[in-house]
Order: C-alpha cells, then structure tokens, then sequence
C-alpha cells in the first residue's frame, strides 16, 4: 500500500499545532492591548466629542489678494497632514466659505499641541549647512536633492560625492570644525570655510574647541550630539522654538531612506522671498526633471549674495538647507553665485519628487497667516445616539446570519460562530492598539465597516461548507472531502477578499475624513478574515472531521448523506478483492 504524501499528512495530521498559534496570538495581543493601558478603542470626534477650531485666513503686510481658493487648499493640505499622520486619526480639516478653515479634533488628541500645529503658518528658510552626517554617526551619502546643482552645471555633481567623503573622512577635523563652523555662524562671519583648514591641522581638537566655543555654541554642539532622527519625537523637537536669526540643529530624509542631522546656520533667506517655484523637465543636457525658482527683487538679492559666500567653501559648507516647518527637504549645493534673481535646483529627480519639492517652496511663500477666530467644544450625544442605533442594527444583522446558519448548516453552525468570535476579538483588539500606535479612531462609518465585515466572514465559511458538501454529495466520506473541498474553497476565498481588499484600498487612497474611516476598518477585517479562515476555521473542520458526529454524518452534523441526497454508507477506501485460497482452487 502507496506511503501518504508528506504534504497532505502535514495539513491532516497537525492541525492543533496551527490552531496553537493563532490562540497564543491572539492571546499576545490581549496582553499587549492590557500591558499598554488602552483597553478600548479610540474613539472618533463624532462618537466622543471633542474640539472644532475656526481659523480665519489674513494676508500678510504688504500683499494683496493672497485669500484664493489656490492657496486656501494648500493650506488645507498642510494642516491635514500636520494633525492626521497616517490619515486614520479622524481629525478633520476642511475650507468654510473664502477665509475660513475648520479644524475638528477627536477628543483623546492634545488639543493643545494640535491648536499650535494647525494655527502656525508654515516656515520656511535657506539656512547655510555648517555640517551634516547620518544620524547615528555614519558618514552622510548623497541624495537626490542633496547632489542637486543651484546652477545645474553637470560637473558639479559629480565633484560633491568626493567633496563629501574628504570632509567626513576624519573624526577628529569633523568634530573640531563643526566647533568652529557653529562659532563663526554667531558671529556672523561670511568665510566659514577657513576655520575648516585650521581646525584640520589642530592637534588638540578638544583644546581648540574650548578656546573658541561660547556656552550657547556648547549648548547647540550637544544637541546635535544627542539628535537621533530616526525618532519621530526627536524629529520633532529638533529646532523648537528656534528663531530665524540663530543657528539651529534639524532632520532630513536623504534618497537611501537614511536620516541626517545638520547644524545650520542662521536663515539668509526666507520661504517669502521666493516669488515662484515650478517642476520643469530639463529637456537640454542630461534630460531629467528640475525645479526653477523665481525671487522677489529682495529676495534675488539675498541669494545671490548667501550663494557667492557659499560658493567659496568646501562641502558640506558650499549647500544651503531648504527647510520647511524645521525639516531640511532638499540640500542642494552651490558652485557659483547666482546674481540673475532665478535658480534652478538639479539632481537626480523623478517627477513626483520635483514636484512634491516645488509644491513646498510655492506654499513657503504663501503670503497667508491664520488667526483663531473662534474654539468650541463638541459634544458626542448625537454620535452616542446613533453608534446604539448602528450597534443594535448590527446586532440584529449578526443575530439573522447566527439563526440562518443554525438552521441550514446545524452543527456547522458552531464552527462558523467559533470563527466569528475570534475574528471579533481580533479586530477589537487591534482597533485597541492602532489607537495609540498610528492615532486610528473608531467612528460611525468605521462602525459600519466592521457590520459590513460580518458578512464578508460570514461568506467566507459558507463557501466552504458548501464545497465540502459537494465533495460528500459525490460519495466521499467527512475527512477526504475536508480536504479535496479545502483547495477550491481557497481559491474563490482569496480571490472575494482581494476584490473586497482592493475596493477598500481604493477608497482609502481617493476619500478623504470620515470615509477613509469606513475604508480602512474594511480593509482590516478583511485581512483578518483571511487569517481566521487559515489559521482557525480549516484546522477546526480538521479535527472535527474525526470525531464521530461530523465524520458518520449524524443527522444534526449538517452533513447528513440523507438531506444531501447521498445513499449510505459513504465511500471511505477503495474495495479489495477477497483473497483466493489456490488449494481450493
């Protein structure tokens, strides 16, 4: 008799050791969801109240019609992703009439940290770079915007690889000449470049350092010191609260994905001064993508007198920093100075990244700034009403599925409602944890996504069950048709979840505020149900498969031969022939 294949044996033989995972993790995230204090789901603005803040748009001195639909979405656009992160926080930004923003803030959220964000306009500066490296003390490799050229001059790319590795290849001059860099920065001197070649050849650096250096340079040489980008809260605080006429420390993301940290000097040019910036496709020279820049009268003067100073240095002292709401964005630098009142800004873009970098200029120089015209506190009564009204429809929608299949699928029954609480205690407790991990809330359309879901894993086991009562339908016995139907049954479960999956994905990506609620709770349930239906509905029918009840068929099992329409007893081995005794023969 043929040995069973190995694979089929593996996914017969061992379905408690599957069902051992999912339990063990299941029970993980319960003691993770408790261990973190959050027990409960977050709870959106329309469900638990919160803040709802007008802001009220205001040119700036000395500009004119800066109050237009254009800018008022970018500012939009701005504040939506200063207070949403990932998108899924529920906090809410939207344009009111001509002038008006409102802002709504779940409750939960620091409302106070989320009134500076959203009330501050956004900042931005050409700071000259006085040193840089990988956070974590690694030498800094070049980017895309950082080997960008301010004159596009072809040349001048590839000169600042070499530039950047001479300058970083020693320890002991780096550390000195940031001492010196960050010194020359507060007293202004336009030559930091020299005090670069005399750091080098020092052979003491921590006596020279403690020559030169002032409290507040020690004070900002400690602070890049202790900066690690890679922290979202360090990121943060980098530069709070600094002013535009002092030197500062701050983060930005190079092309590899690592972040750097910079000491910069003092802003020689503000986001104002740029009258307009645009992506253009270079079609002369190396075809590619760049962004040009327009200055102001005043504006082409500072440039051009902060690149003729840069241009006179060594790297990293020839960049200047673009920095927006205290993150560096670009770190181009410069090879001559540029006297015309324009610049452009080369590289190794694609579209979306020259784009995206023009797009932050432009709104640096939005000549707007926005004032609290009014704060108010919302109330969660009217959501109170409708989240009961939503739950017990869901929990009469849940009841009719429990009672349909009671009375269809009888025993079977037990391993759909079995599926459906571990898939319910999964999606809570994950709910529980995205709360505090990426700022996701739970409100009413999101309510109605988890309904929505129920019917999603609902189909799931049915699926199944009816594939394995056409195996049975065609005379195989409980265990082999299990696992003949299995396959099939797979199949047309992944392919209904990727459809499902896919649609939420594409509501998420195009909607925007409460909808991107419904879209991401689909998107959610829907991967879960896939791990419920591998890793605890096919093991269970598994074991089950063996006990007396499902595998003879008995007539509560759901899986009766006579309500099938199959004649007893069901096929369960091939029939030998009777040995013949030769003798007798």
């Amino acid at each position: 008799m043929a040995a069973p294949k190995k694979g089929r044996q593996g996914t017969q033989g061992r379905p408690g050791r599957t069902l051992a995972l999912i339990l063990i993790a299941i029970v993980a995230l319960t003691g993770g969801m408790f261990a973190s204090g959050h027990t409960t789901p977050r709870l959106g603005i329309d469900l638990a109240g919160g803040t709802s803040i007008t802001l009220q748009a205001k040119n700036e001195p000395g500009q004119k019609n800066a109050i237009n639909k254009t800018n008022m979405d970018t500012a939009v656009d701005i504040m939506n992703r200063r207070v949403n992160g990932l998108g899924v926080s529920e906090a809410e930004v939207q344009t009111q009439g001509s002038s008006n923003i409102i802002v709504n803030i779940p409750k939960g959220t620091n409302s106070k940290q989320a009134r500076e964000q959203v009330g501050t306009t956004a900042k931005l500066y050409f700071r000259p770079v006085l040193t840089t490296e990988v956070s974590g003390g690694a030498a800094a490799s070049p980017s895309p915007s950082a080997t960008g050229s301010s004159s596009a001059s072809p040349s001048a790319d590839s000169g600042k690889e070499s530039e950047k590795a001479t300058s970083s290849s020693s320890p002991t001059s780096s550390a000195t000449s940031q001492g010196r860099a960050v010194t020359d920065a507060l007293k202004a001197d336009p030559t930091p470049s020299k005090t670069t070649g005399e750091s080098s050849a020092s052979a003491s650096p921590s006596a020279s350092a403690s020559e030169s250096v002032d409290p507040a340079t020690a004070k900002l040489q400690a602070e890049y010191t202790a900066l690690d980008c890679s922290k979202k809260t360090a990121r943060a605080k980098a530069g709070d609260g600094v002013k535009a006429s002092d030197p500062t420390v701050a983060c930005g993301q190079n092309s590899q994905g690592q972040w750097q940290k910079y000491i910069l000097g003092p802003a020689e040019v503000e986001g104002t001064d740029v009258d307009k910036a645009s992506a253009v496709f270079d079609t002369q020279g190396a075809a590619g993508w760049k962004v040009t820049m327009d200055f102001t009268g005043k504006g082409g003067k500072k440039f051009a007198s902060i690149t003729g100073k840069l241009a006179q240095n060594q790297s990293p002292q020839n960049q200047f920093a673009i920095v927006l709401d205290g993150e560096v964005v670009s770190d181009p630098y410069v090879s001559q100075a540029l006297t015309g009142g324009t610049a452009e800004i080369s590289g190794s873009f694609d579209q979306q990244e020259s784009e995206d970098l023009a797009n932050m200029l432009s709104y640096g120089a939005l000549p707007l700034t926005f004032t609290e015209a009014s704060v108010t506190t919302v109330t969660a009564a009217l959501g109170g009403e409708q989240l009961e009204a939503g739950l017990i429809a869901g929990a009469i929608g849940l009841a009719l599925v429990i009672i349909y299949l009671v009375l269809y699928y009888r025993g079977l029954s037990l391993i759909a409602i079995a599926s459906l609480l571990v898939s319910a205690v999964m999606t809570y407790v994950i709910m529980s944890l995205l709360g505090p991990t990426i700022g996701f809330a739970l409100n009413l359309p999101a309510v109605c996504g988890a309904i929505v879901a129920i019917g999603i894993t609902a189909d799931s086991f049915i699926v199944f069950f009816e594939r394995i009562r056409d195996e049975i339908r065609e005379g195989r016995s409980m265990r082999p048709a299990v696992e003949r139907a299995w396959p099939r049954a797979r199949r047309t479960i992944l392919v209904s979840d990727f459809v499902s999956f896919l649609a939420a994905a594409v509501l998420f990506v195009v909607t925007v505020g409460k909808v991107q609620g419904f879209a991401f709770t689909l998107g959610l349930t829907t991967l879960l149900d896939v791990v419920v239906v591998f890793t605890f509905t096919k093991p269970l029918m598994t074991l089950l498969a063996r006990r007396k009840f499902f595998g003879e068929g008995h007539k509560w099992s759901g899986l009766d031969p006579k309500r099938l329409g199959v004649q007893p007893p069901l096929r369960r081995t091939r029939r030998v022939s009777a040995p013949v005794d030769t003798k007798e023969a």
